[in-house]
């Protein structure tokens, strides 16, 4: 089954990109065997995303007061995402309300991971800051193994 990767993000400030960035990676080494989309800050795009498969992954930047670079992991196909996690969104529509307008409408995928990558500076300017980088290319290679992983089709 392949999966849909969303990176989330506005590239102009600062580590809200970092979601873009991540999917943007991800593309350019996976090529076509992933379907990796860079919605940039549009919850709306979002919702169209999710609408129509069975698993997703999503990347965005949060700020929750954790340390810069902690990487947060949620199932938002079992639970909501926590408010506070996502309290200061630069999106149109939050991720946090797209997911869960998703769920209202029966439009939910089965599965969805969503990754936060706490921020430490969503000022205006390009590129990560150091501790934001360093976390996402982390991310980066445990979803390239993630997404590359096949499991064994021999049976006895």
């Amino acid at each position: 089954m392949k999966r849909r990767v969303l990176g989330i993000g506005n590239g102009a400030r600062r580590d809200d990109g970092v979601g873009v960035w991540v999917a943007q990676v991800l593309a350019t080494r996976l090529g076509d065997d992933a379907d990796v989309r860079v919605l940039g800050d549009d919850g709306f795009a979002l919702l169209d995303a999710l609408a129509d498969i069975e698993a997703a992954i999503l990347v965005d930047a949060v700020q929750s007061g954790a340390a810069p670079g902690t990487v947060h992991r949620f199932d938002a196909a079992t639970q909501a995402l926590p408010p506070a996690l996502l309290r200061c969104s630069t999106h149109l529509l939050g991720v946090a309300e797209a997911v869960e307008l998703a769920r209202a409408l029966g439009q939910l995928p089965a599965r969805l991971a969503v990754y936060g990558i706490e921020g430490a500076d969503f000022g205006l300017g390009r590129g990560l800051s150091d501790a934001v980088a360093t976390a996402a290319a982390g991310l980066v290679e445990e979803l390239v193994t993630e997404l590359t992983d096949s499991p064994c089709t021999n049976t006895p």
